[in-house]
């Protein structure tokens, strides 16, 4: 079988060990070349900073190399993004993951996309109609007043936030979401562990970003 070359986007600062080393046992065995790109590669703090969001703007959460927590503005972000992509195009990349679960209309590639936010809201969509209502963990206030799920459409959503890499928000998160019957973990930097402590807290099940974008690279591998 031929080597597949896959290319992983983050909308922070590449590599993210903290991310992809969770989420390689789901494709373990395959036979793949991986490479990491990300949006705040090679920029200036000078520069980051001017990609910091303002009050009109929806933040998107992210971290530096050295673990710093990042707010970014998402059309910002966005156009980074296509960027990569558009570069990754004319290398030969067999498979393009993009490791933010912000939404990103209107992002193509030449290989197979693995949009992580598409992938996490069509499997919130999988339970909406099951359940009376889901919870949602957001990484910032900032993006509550603009979360919306479209394939689950108008169904009842807890929202919360605490984020991956900075504060100590969960006691509070866990009360704010228990009343829920499931319960979605939005972005990719929430580890497997945080996944687990969430599960304890709320007693409900709860559902992973990157262990749902892990199968799914899994499939097209």
């Amino acid at each position: 079988m031929a080597r597949k070359r896959t290319a992983f986007i983050t909308i922070g600062e590449s590599p993210r060990p903290d991310i992809l080393d969770e989420m390689r046992p789901w494709w373990d065995g395959s036979s793949l070349d991986i490479e990491e790109h990300g949006v705040l590669d090679g920029l200036t703090p000078v520069e980051i900073e001017r990609l910091a969001p303002g009050d009109e703007d929806v933040p998107l959460v992210s971290r530096l190399h050295d673990g710093t927590e990042v707010l970014l503005a998402a059309d910002s972000v966005h156009r980074r993004v296509e960027e990569i992509a558009r570069k990754l195009d004319g290398g030969g990349i067999d498979v393009v993951v993009l490791l933010c679960t912000g939404r990103f209309h209107g992002l193509t590639s030449k290989g197979i996309l693995v949009a992580a936010g598409p992938v996490v809201d069509h499997g919130i969509a999988a339970f909406a109609d099951s359940l009376p209502s889901i919870g949602v963990l957001l990484p910032n206030e900032g993006q509550m007043a603009s979360f919306r799920c479209e394939p689950a459409g108008s169904r009842r959503f807890l929202l919360s936030h605490a984020s991956p890499y900075s504060g100590d928000r969960w006691e509070t998160a866990a009360r704010e979401l228990e009343e829920a019957d499931l319960v979605v973990m939005h972005c990719m930097g929430y580890t497997e562990p945080m996944r687990r402590k969430l599960a304890q807290k709320t007693g409900k099940p709860v559902l992973l970003a990157r262990r749902m974008v892990a199968a799914a690279v899994a499939q097209v591998l």
